[in-house]
């Protein structure tokens, strides 16, 4: 599947979708001022994020992303996979199952497969689980996996 959006004109086209994917969105990268405004706006400030030359030394060979920043991608990167066109608000509604399963070292970058995992239809729109894939370029494991709920109306 290429990647940018895939574009659905109604939402209920994704109801037969279950199971499949339905957009990988474009590459973003992950730079150190990116982690460096993630530690700072949640005061996660520890030195495997924030502190080159010591994460240097350390387990990882130099900073990595902090995982709940990975997990903060997903509306950007689903957004850049796919766009619904008689959507008019969405809301996050919560995640069922999050795994990090690599690291995301500072300077990589990463992009979203998404699938559809589950549809219900609501009154004006529809509750969906999809599962994003957060891949890092040139590496074969996700660095997240996570099944996002949420509710779009039309």
């Amino acid at each position: 599947m290429q990647t940018g959006h895939n574009v659905y004109a109604r939402l209920f086209d994704l109801e037969p979708m279950i199971g499949r994917e339905i957009g990988v969105s474009d590459w973003l990268l992950i730079d150190q001022q990116r982690i460096d405004m993630f530690a700072q706006c949640t005061g996660d400030l520890q030195w495997i994020h924030i502190d080159p030359d010591r994460a240097a030394t350390g387990p990882f060979g130099g900073p990595i992303a902090h995982g709940f920043l990975t997990l903060s991608l997903l509306p950007i990167l689903s957004a850049s996979a796919v766009r619904i066109e008689d959507v008019t608000m969405s809301v996050n509604y919560g995640l069922n199952r999050v795994r990090f399963p690599s690291p995301l070292p500072v300077n990589s970058r990463v992009r979203g497969r998404v699938s559809v995992m589950s549809f219900e239809r609501l009154n004006p729109g529809a509750q969906i689980v999809t599962k994003v894939t957060v891949e890092r370029e040139g590496h074969e494991k996700p660095v997240c996996v996570a099944e996002a709920v949420s509710r779009r109306y039309t």
